[in-house]
């Protein structure tokens, strides 16, 4: 991609150069990003600069509109099809695929007649011969030490501190890198769900792909049982795609539920779909147990093609090796929410791991560690001011740790939460840090008065300091947390501070900030 676009925006290419070709550009992009579907648009333009002709306006879809992208594409895929079949029609001789039939399944599942002899589940997820550092297909099954909750006894959210023995693993990590952890279905649902599909779970199968040269997921061992798809891989629990319900409806020999289903994936439906499904947050599993009929007639072979693999989960590593060897620590909000569905909206990797509990006996997690967006100075004196409400202070325990280990000074961190004695995680850690002169800590408690009182506040009020630390003496300046308002609002805050602390005008001040993240010395990794 990157080839291709230094060479589209060559400035010696002729503006004939693309003369004989007609194009169409789609865009998926995010209206509360800065530069929404920036690409797209920067493409389009150059298309027709070098005298390629549009077929149609650039199509700008919005994860941000209430139907997702397909509010924007839907409308326009109809009209590129037309387009598309006026200049080139479908020769004679080739017949099309009626609506409602579906492609033949990736994979055929050949089921076995006997349960041969298979290793353990541990082994299944992480393999018995490592090749190299743990990655995600070959996760070390790290066994999990403590899972205690940091939060306290009536605070509206579980935040627990698990720390995992690495011993062993190879696994090696920085300050700012991130813990991947593939997580499982609960033994509930994955009961259910054979349930509702009449599959029996402990039936062994083997799995071919239909097509040459297609591997087979590499998670899933051969053979395997239909109890370790199910719970181990299949995204059961995740709200589905609109392509989920336009298979179900070509697989689907119950009329009536067809009917809803081909409704449900039509262009006129999503109204409907998303407040059926988008809106309360609706799982796979709950959909099919909506469409008991149509669920029980889904051919084996369609699994893999109906729902998707269940994706690792990402977390800011807490932990420094230089001060707990061999151990990995993660903190955790476990994520629970209610909508209008009686059943409370569960978060699959958060709840699976703070449901284990090592002291009823060994418990084991699949993960890998990579590098995260957060790189700290290696340079000795540069200071660094560090922004991390809630969770988002995770990463920056683990910069502090090693930090301090190294003998560097200057580690300046702004921690907001909402109550001193709820959710001050690590509280007697740095006021350690910060008796031995190794931190200086501002906070922000925002439910504690009546006006509340964020980390942005606190930067400002902090502003002579801030500004003396990145201007005259080099510093980083470290954002992580939730991606809502939080970044918005300490970007303002600096830009406010380079006004009033360095005089800069608005543009310059917006200019400096521009410099520092082009830079480096602005980073950030927030989530939503």
């Amino acid at each position: 991609m990157k080839n291709f676009w230094r060479f589209i925006f060559r400035k010696n290419l002729p503006p004939t150069s693309l003369c004989q070709m007609d194009f169409a550009v789609l865009g998926l992009g995010d209206s509360s990003y800065a530069k929404f579907n920036f690409v797209a648009k920067k493409l389009h333009r150059r298309l027709l600069q070098l005298g390629g002709r549009a077929l149609l306006p650039v199509c700008l879809g919005d994860d941000q509109h209430e139907l997702g992208p397909d509010a924007a594409v839907d409308p326009w895929l109809h009209d590129l099809w037309g387009k598309v079949l006026g200049l080139y029609p479908v020769p004679l001789d080739l017949g099309t695929i009626p609506a409602g039939v579906p492609l033949p399944s990736k994979f055929t599942l050949h089921f076995l007649p006997a349960a041969p002899r298979v290793c353990s589940e541990g082994q299944r997820v992480a393999g018995t011969d490592p090749q190299g550092p743990p990655s995600e297909q070959q996760p070390f099954l790290a066994p999990m030490v403590t899972n205690q909750r940091v939060t306290g006894p009536s605070h509206f959210q579980d935040v627990r501190l698990m720390e995992f023995d690495i011993t062993g693993s190879g696994l090696s990590f920085a300050a700012g890198d991130v813990v991947l952890i593939q997580p499982e279905n609960a033994a509930s649902h994955t009961q259910q769900f054979c349930q509702v599909l009449g599959l029996d779970p402990d039936q062994n199968f083997t799995l071919l792909p239909r097509e040459p040269g297609v591997p087979c997921p590499a998670r899933l061992p051969q053979p395997c049982s239909v109890r370790h798809l199910v719970s181990h891989y299949l995204d059961i629990a995740s709200v589905p795609r609109r392509s989920f319900f336009e298979l179900l409806a070509c697989l689907s020999p119950h009329e009536l539920e067809r009917e809803k289903l081909l409704h449900f994936s039509s262009p006129q439906g999503q109204e409907e779909l998303y407040s059926y499904c988008n809106r309360p947050r609706r799982t796979i599993l709950e959909v099919l147990c909506d469409f008991p009929h149509t669920a029980g007639a889904i051919p084996a072979d369609y699994l893999l093609d109906l729902i998707p693999p269940i994706r690792p989960r990402a977390f800011s590593i807490a932990s420094s090796l230089l001060v707990h060897p061999s151990r990995l620590q993660i903190l955790v909000a476990v994520v629970q929410f209610q909508t209008r569905l009686k059943e409370p909206r569960r978060g699959l990797c958060s709840s699976w791991l703070a449901s284990l509990d090592p002291g009823q006996g060994p418990v084991q997690v699949p993960l890998w560690v990579r590098p995260g967006g957060l790189t700290f100075p290696q340079t000795p004196g540069t200071p660094v001011i560090m922004v991390g409400p809630g969770t988002g202070v995770a990463p920056f325990r683990a910069a502090v740790q090693e930090r301090v280990a190294q003998g560097q000074s200057g580690n300046v961190l702004f921690f907001g939460c909402r109550l001193r004695d709820q959710d001050f995680y690590w509280e007697a850690e740095w006021m350690e840090l910060e008796g031995r002169g190794c931190l200086t800590l501002f906070t922000a408690f925002s439910r504690e008065q009546e006006r509340k009182v964020y980390v942005q506040h606190r930067l400002r009020e902090l502003g002579p300091l801030v500004w003396e630390l990145l201007d005259r003496q080099g510093a980083y300046f470290y954002l992580a947390g939730n991606a809502k308002c939080m970044p918005a609002d300490v970007s303002e805050a600096l830009t406010s501070i380079f006004q009033e602390q360095g005089g800069l005008s608005g543009p310059d001040a917006a200019t400096y900030l521009a410099r520092l993240q082009r830079t480096l010395r602005f980073q950030s990794e927030t989530w939503a």
